[in-house]
């Protein structure tokens, strides 16, 4: 195939437009995932690309070869093209359009993750990498979260939404979802610690929103607040790193 130099060729302009309109990624139910490592691991879970855009000068021809071993459609393009599709701003030489990953959903999650309205992408790909490695069975979105399909929360989170089920849904549902597990809130001033709570037991913790914390609409559905313990000159934690505390608490509990 000839190298494509132009920005109107219909595999770049389709690339184009699942990196940067949210609702075009929803109703082709693709994503665009760049790089070899987050290539490699959707291959590695048994995801089939539809095609791949690469510089063959800065390729890994061990992935290429991977790739045609899948039948997957190989298109050259020049530097200036991958740079043009790339969200990043150091095109990595190939990026692929996978089917949006569904993880299968657990009939009776036990560890459940819900996001309030998380809004930044990185973040949200973050605490999903976390929850992945913390061993979270079903991570939930609530109305007002950003898309988890994001470049920026793909990139963020390494892999992390071919492992961990998301489930985006209004409280009602989630609420439904959490009928047979104590729901966790954190809250500055709440007197029980993270490391007081039995996390043994099945739960489901809520991440508040960067901005504004935990929603009304979150404290209701809560059993139980409960707080990381700071210095008393300090603010807030950022929403991951809080999550990413209370998770692996959690996870340190359930292995012991």
């Amino acid at each position: 195939m000839d190298l494509i130099t132009s920005t109107q060729n219909k595999r770049v302009k389709y690339a184009k437009s699942l990196q940067t309109k949210a609702r075009f990624r929803r109703s082709e139910l693709k994503i665009v995932l760049e790089g070899n490592r987050l290539i490699s691991d959707a291959l590695e879970r048994g995801a089939n690309p539809e095609y791949a855009l690469y510089t063959p000068d800065s390729a890994d021809y061990d992935l290429i070869a991977k790739l045609q071993n899948r039948q997957c459609e190989l298109v050259p393009v020049s530097d200036d093209i991958l740079k043009h599709v790339s969200d990043t701003q150091q095109a990595q030489g190939i990026l692929g359009i996978f089917y949006i990953p569904k993880p299968p959903i657990p009939r009776e999650p036990k560890r459940i993750l819900i996001m309030d309205s998380i809004r930044e992408p990185g973040n949200m790909g973050t605490i999903l990498r976390t929850a992945g490695a913390a061993g979270v069975d079903l991570a939930i979105l609530s109305e007002g979260s950003v898309d988890p399909y994001n470049p920026k929360a793909l990139r963020a989170g390494m892999g992390a939404h071919y492992r961990v089920p998301i489930v985006e849904a209004n409280w009602n549902e989630i609420q439904h979802f959490c009928e047979d597990v104590k729901v966790y809130a954190t809250r500055a001033d709440a007197e029980v610690g993270y490391t007081a709570v039995d996390w043994t037991q099945s739960w489901a913790f809520i991440v508040g929103n960067e901005a504004h914390g935990i929603s009304k609409r979150a404290r209701n559905i809560a059993d139980e607040s409960i707080a990381i313990p700071m210095a008393s000159d300090t603010e807030s934690l950022n929403a991951a790193i809080a999550t990413a505390v209370i998770l692996f608490e959690a996870q340190r509990q359930r292995l012991a």
